[in-house]
């Protein structure tokens, strides 16, 4: 506890979370736990398929491993914390381990987003540059698209972390939601935040509607260059390999769309903890079930793990 002037400052929080009755917390506990290790266990399955299986030595999935990375790294932010609530009834969290949930959570989240771009634009490649794809996708282009991708996002999220790190709270010292997020921090500074809603607003615009806004442009060429294919039965398998990704970047940038590109007037606290709950948890989980059940390439590399599971 710290003062400042007449006002006490806050140097821990409570998560309020889902305030309901015990029996209904601890379904939530459990539901969410399984959708957690669930999450967690396929995305490994993935990363640990691209690292043995030789046929996935691609960019393609090169990309997909790390994009996994990034999933483990945004769920991991807040999904423990929050399932600690839920069963220990334990609440509270420091200043510091709040600040360090807010930076994790938004770092990976851009670090996803910058993903997405790259591999909207290794499709680019793969459909309207065949001939020259082993070319332009070179193990030194791929190796710093990744490098692009992680710097990009990680940077991304320092700025708006280390505002909001510098913010003075105010009691009562608690956030109306399930983890660390940037309205229900704001709600408690005492300080005047204009300044610095600004400058995180342009954040946003930037890496969200910038990155959504690269990846359609990839998909403006391969939808053109698609359309010139004479036989349907060619355009369906072309569009075949790119369903999988377009799912996933409309899902994503939707629910984040809705978050964080919005007038601040229009936020509602209790809506958006379910809104939340969608592309922070249920979204990281549907991703490989997307990918997997989509790729023949992912879906044979499971098979022969299995298989050659089974045999050993």
């Amino acid at each position: 506890m710290a003062y400042n002037g007449n006002q006490t400052l806050a140097t821990t929080f409570i998560i309020v979370g889902f305030e309901t009755v015990r029996e209904t917390e601890l379904f939530i506990f459990c539901l969410f736990l399984v959708m957690y290790v669930f999450t967690i266990g396929a995305h490994f399955l993935i990363i640990g398929l691209v690292a043995i299986d030789k046929r996935l030595h691609k960019p393609m999935y090169v990309f997909l491993a790390n994009f996994s990375v990034a999933e483990i790294g945004y769920i991991t932010a807040t999904a423990p914390k929050m399932l600690d609530g839920l069963l220990t009834r334990n609440k509270e969290i420091s200043h510091s381990a709040c600040m360090v949930q807010f930076y994790c959570f938004f770092a990976f989240g851009a670090t996803e987003n910058c993903f997405l771009v790259v591999m909207g634009y290794d499709r680019y490649v793969a459909i309207c540059q065949p001939l020259h794809y082993a070319t332009m996708m070179a193990k030194r282009m791929s190796l710093g698209l990744t490098i692009a991708a992680w710097t990009s996002g990680l940077m991304a999220a320092t700025s708006p972390a280390l505002w909001i790190a510098s913010l003075k709270f105010c009691y009562p010292n608690q956030i109306d939601h399930f983890f660390c997020d940037y309205a229900p921090l704001l709600k408690l500074s005492c300080e005047d935040t204009s300044k610095g809603e600004f400058t995180f607003t342009v954040v946003s615009w930037t890496i969200v509607m910038g990155c959504f806004f690269l990846t359609l442009m990839s998909y403006a060429f391969i939808i053109h260059s698609v359309l010139k294919i004479p036989s349907v039965e060619g355009q369906k398998k072309a569009f075949s390999t790119c369903a999988s990704h377009l799912t996933v970047v409309s899902i994503f940038n939707g629910t984040i769309i809705y978050m964080y590109i919005r007038p601040s007037s229009t936020i509602r606290f209790t809506s958006d903890k379910v809104v939340s709950i969608f592309y922070s948890v249920v979204t990281p989980l549907m991703n490989p079930i997307i990918y997997c059940l989509r790729n023949k390439d992912v879906k044979k590399a499971v098979y022969t793990v299995l298989g050659n599971c089974g045999a050993s």
